[in-house]
């Protein structure tokens, strides 16, 4: 039969309808794995749709693009994507090679494409990234543009196998205490300026001025004007992709490295998928977050693998006044079967939540040697709520601080005897948080659940989770309803609970009332 087939000149043929099978399955095997992730989901959520597009697709090479990692690339990328978007839609496909490019903008309809072995590189030249208004860590605010940006986009894409090297060594200052001795004189020897105490690194003389200017005041931010901000603007360090007031959103199969700062910052979006999305930034990367959904509605994360400089998965709703005045929660969040391998908290949220943050389901992630495992923070002066938060598969190693923490108290101190103040728009609220089957082998401490006197955390359930290798067990302060059931916690001690300032406790179906001063429950 075989040789029937290649006498007769069949095969090609076979191969090729095979091929065509194997490709419609593969698509709708995807289809149904993203269908099966809303089954049994606690809260009600549409499906989030795949964008989709014409059967119609150019290459960036004729649009004059060469990929010798020499020539500027940045009009040839953007004509081509002009050009399908115009055209109704489609695909601008990069092929393999080096490209070097300016800022890249994503328009409606457009699937930017990025091959097997295609290595897209941003130039560091601050020059060619103009100052625009944009949101950054939840203000409002001046930034660079970003290397890849969208604004009111509809139906858009980045897919493929490729890479988007945002070449941020060129735009981040870096702390002497993040590196060896041999990498801080080699950074040092690179060129760049060093602070007076001779602490950290700024990549030119613009970049220390600004952090001179900035230091101790957010303020000052609105008394340089534009102009001035020309010889600084290196120190405005823009994330590597910002899409913003954009629908039907998919990032596939990408990986994007080394951002300047922030690497991908979907703002006030809607219906976004980001599946099998890779992200790399280096350990010691200032504001090197890997992924931070703000104010957007209907979200999936699923199948993708973060090595973040700070928090790697984290949901925000912007920073106080600015944030309440946006208005815009985030809501509706899958985030599924992902790996965090570094980063300030494996999953976060906050602690810019002004805008609220609910509706969220956790499932199937593993962190290894985050700082943090699970992460909730805000404080003071935020407002905001965060609520109906659903947790469960979590595995992690090599936490060196808390495996679990929720604290209302982030980046400030309560002092014994402080007044209370009253509740206000100013008052953030954690509530409805359901925690369960996380699993943890070495963690600085276990859990931390700490709320304000004018608003403790409410409703907190953990369930079925183990950690082995603990220097402490769980703390908790200022939370109303606290159930805990099934948790094993390995500590040098034998301690498992630290309580006070808690009412409606319940453990292991033991209803304890109200606990106010210090009280330690132990195995025993």
């Amino acid at each position: 039969m075989n040789n029937l087939l290649k006498m007769t000149g069949f095969v090609p043929v076979i191969l090729g309808v095979l091929c065509a099978c194997q490709s419609t399955s593969t698509e709708q095997h995807n289809d149904t794995y993203i269908e099966d992730l809303y089954e049994a989901l606690p809260f009600d959520m549409p499906v989030v749709q795949r964008p989709s597009f014409p059967d119609y697709q150019v290459d960036i090479r004729d649009f004059g693009a060469k990929a010798d990692g020499e020539t500027l690339n940045t009009e040839a990328i953007n004509n081509a994507i002009k050009a399908v978007s115009e055209k109704g839609g489609g695909k601008v496909v990069i092929p393999e090679g080096l490209w070097l490019t300016g800022p890249v903008v994503l328009q409606n309809n457009v699937n930017l494409h990025v091959e097997k072995n295609a290595l897209v590189l941003f130039s560091g030249d601050a020059d060619l990234y103009p100052l625009v208004r944009t949101s950054f860590e939840g203000l409002d605010m001046l930034r660079c543009q970003s290397p890849i940006s969208a604004m009111n986009a509809e139906n858009i894409a980045i897919t493929g196998y490729g890479v988007f090297d945002g070449a941020g060594d060129r735009w981040r200052p870096v702390k002497k205490d993040k590196m060896t001795d041999r990498q801080w004189k080699n950074l040092v020897n690179s060129g760049g300026k060093v602070d007076e105490n001779g602490k950290v690194w700024y990549p030119n003389e613009g970049a220390l001025k600004a952090s001179v200017l900035m230091a101790g005041s957010e303020d000052k931010r609105t008394e340089i004007t534009s102009e001035e901000w020309e010889d600084m603007k290196s120190w405005l360090r823009p994330v590597l992709l910002s899409i913003v007031k954009s629908k039907k959103i998919l990032l596939e199969g990408v990986t994007f490295k080394n951002s300047p700062s922030w690497c991908l910052h979907p703002l006030s979006c809607e219906s976004l998928i980001l599946n099998d999305v890779k992200v790399f930034n280096p350990w010691y990367s200032q504001n090197g977050d890997a992924l931070d959904v703000e104010s957007c509605k209907n979200v999936l994360i699923a199948n993708c693998f973060f090595d973040a400089g700070d928090d790697a998965i984290c949901l925000k709703s912007g920073k106080d006044e600015d944030g309440r005045r946006r208005g815009e929660p985030c809501e509706n969040v899958i985030v599924r079967n992902n790996t965090v391998l570094h980063g300030h908290g494996g999953f976060v949220i906050g602690s810019e939540m002004s805008g609220g943050v609910k509706n969220v389901y956790v499932s199937e992630c593993s962190f290894i040697g985050t700082d943090v495992g699970l992460r909730f923070k805000s404080a003071r002066g935020r407002g905001g709520v965060v609520e109906n938060i659903y947790i469960n598969n979590i595995n992690m190693i090599d936490i060196p601080n808390d495996a679990l923490i929720a604290d209302l108290y982030y980046a400030a101190k309560s002092a014994p005897g402080e007044p209370i103040p009253s509740v206000s728009e100013e008052t953030p609220a954690f509530r409805n948080i359901y925690i369960s089957d996380v699993f943890c082998r070495g963690a600085g401490r276990a859990a931390y659940l700490n709320g304000l006197p004018e608003m403790p955390i409410e409703n907190i359930s953990i369930k079925n989770m183990v950690v082995t290798g603990a220097k402490e067990g769980i703390v908790v302060n200022k939370v109303a309803k606290l159930n805990i059931e099934n948790v094993e916690i390995d500590t040098p001690d034998q301690s498992m609970i630290q309580i006070e300032n808690t009412t409606d406790i319940t453990i292991n179906g033991k209803e304890l009332g109200t606990i106010s001063e210090k009280r330690l429950l132990t195995k025993n």
